[in-house]
């Protein structure tokens, strides 16, 4: 049995909005513990990350048809899923920002975008400290602008203590015309029973 640190509790909190078996992409994926987690939990999922022996601990997915884990560097060749689209698109503690038109334009129509990593302030208290992998006030919202926000977060987590940003938003779904209701993103999972 593998284990791996839990999924984030972002994910957990939002996975409600992706559709049941949708086909997941988690970017930056490492060694796959939110890969694990959105596959056991039924959808079809995803994994890159440029390292492949990060990948191998998620190999035993990969090999039960459960995965599709592919191994590039994103930040240096070329976006290995030309014109391919997700139901959902999982990024955690991860920032490259010229990937963001590859990013937006994975997502289907409808698809939800869940984004979480570290912001400014973030020197002050460890790694990484870089301006390059910091997000900027407000960045990560700004980066959403053309989806529907559903959930934003901009703060200080005390365990570990951290600055982080996140988001939750999704893109358009095709064809709604002006006068059906508006969808209904739900803020908290459905009522069991």
């Amino acid at each position: 049995m593998h284990t791996s640190p839990a999924p984030s509790p972002w994910l957990q909190r939002w996975v409600h909005l992706l559709p049941p078996g949708g086909r997941v992409l988690d970017l930056a994926c490492g060694s796959g513990r939110h890969l694990r987690w959105l596959a056991e939990s039924g959808f079809q999922v995803t994994g890159i990350d440029r390292d492949a022996a990060a990948l191998a601990a998620s190999q035993d997915l990969a090999d039960a048809g459960r995965a599709e884990l592919i191994a590039a560097d994103i930040e240096n060749s070329p976006w290995p899923c030309p014109g391919r689209q997700f139901d959902a698109v999982v990024v955690t503690n991860y920032l490259w920002r010229p990937l963001w038109p590859q990013l937006l334009a994975s997502l289907a129509p409808g698809a939800v975008l869940v984004y979480e990593t570290f912001a400014a302030g973030n020197a002050s208290v460890g790694k990484p400290s870089r301006p390059d992998f910091l997000l900027q006030p407000g960045e990560l919202l700004a980066r959403c602008a053309g989806l529907h926000t559903v959930a934003y977060e901009d703060g200080f987590l005390d365990a570990p203590p951290r600055f982080v940003q996140r988001v939750v938003a999704l893109q358009a779904a095709a064809g709604l015309a002006a006068d059906t209701a508006p969808p209904r993103h739900r803020l908290q999972p459905p009522a069991a029973g």
